[in-house]
């Protein structure tokens, strides 16, 4: 097995210390059913944990957003931002329920910026909804973006160049600019069951998938491609139609290799 390097694999996470599922703005959200948990809030915060200490254990270095009262998404760090080669695009939230976030990212990403972690922050315009990781994956074998509008869509782009996705999540649009950008060997295809684990919902570390859960079809189809699979449920979080990628925000991509000299990155 090739094993990838994940010496420089930086992830933005928030603790989930206001999280709950408060309002309903997709399909997942049951507020009526969250508040007569009890256990609920508890459970969330040691799922978060479980994950934090996963990722930990897979090589990533992590910066934490501080969690804020009344803000219960914040800890979906991944809609904060598009971060690409040190440079941070702040997200625009569709539903006025997270757009009290903005300000928070921003100055955690101002933060970051001064203690040299990024090297710019930029807006949006306001007319312009986009809510960072969540709506736009790069693909660093690809050297693209794929970006999607509407409904979540379910994907994640693995480091040896597969896509795995859930077909029904895509408009026939959209399944055609996969089939006509991946080859068929680098296509998973997920079905319904994984579908509803939000299987795809995925963080890549190297070697390791880390998820929430998945079949053992997928689990074994991983396997075969040299990925190994590491499970921690995050049900609390599905509650609110996140699982792991939604919870992370990578800091470290790049369009060309760290190491690439300026003429390198300029034939690039």
């Amino acid at each position: 097995m090739t094993t990838l390097d994940t010496r420089n694999a930086r992830l933005l996470m928030c603790r989930p210390e206001h999280f709950a599922v408060s309002y309903a703005i997709n399909p997942w959200m049951d507020p009526t059913s969250w508040a007569r948990d009890n256990r609920a809030h508890a459970a969330a915060a040691r799922e978060w944990a479980d994950l934090h200490r996963t990722l930990t254990e897979c090589g990533a270095d992590i910066d934490l957003v501080p969690s804020v009262p009344g803000l219960p998404d914040l800890v979906f760090t991944a809609n904060a931002a598009v971060v690409l080669d040190r440079q941070v695009l702040l997200a625009r939230f569709r539903h006025p329920e997270r757009r009290r976030e903005e300000v928070h990212f921003e100055a955690a990403f101002r933060s970051l910026q001064a203690r040299g972690g990024v090297d710019s922050v930029c807006k949006l315009p306001e007319h312009v909804v986009l809510e960072g990781a969540g709506d736009c994956v790069w693909d660093e074998t690809r050297k693209l973006f794929w970006m999607g509008h509407g409904p979540r869509s379910d994907a994640a782009a693995l480091p040896r160049g597969e896509v795995m996705y859930l077909p029904d999540a895509f408009t026939k649009t959209g399944r055609a600019a996969i089939r006509a950008r991946v080859a068929p060997e680098q296509r998973i295809a997920i079905g319904s069951e994984d579908g509803c684990r939000l299987a795809a919902n995925a963080v890549c570390l190297g070697n390791a998938v880390v998820m929430s859960g998945c079949s053992e079809r997928l689990r074994a189809e991983l396997a075969e491609r040299g990925y190994r699979v590491v499970t921690t449920p995050l049900p609390s979080f599905l509650r609110s139609g996140g699982s792991a990628f939604c919870l992370t925000l990578r800091l470290d991509r790049r369009s060309v290799p760290a190491a690439a000299t300026p003429e390198r990155a300029a034939v690039a």
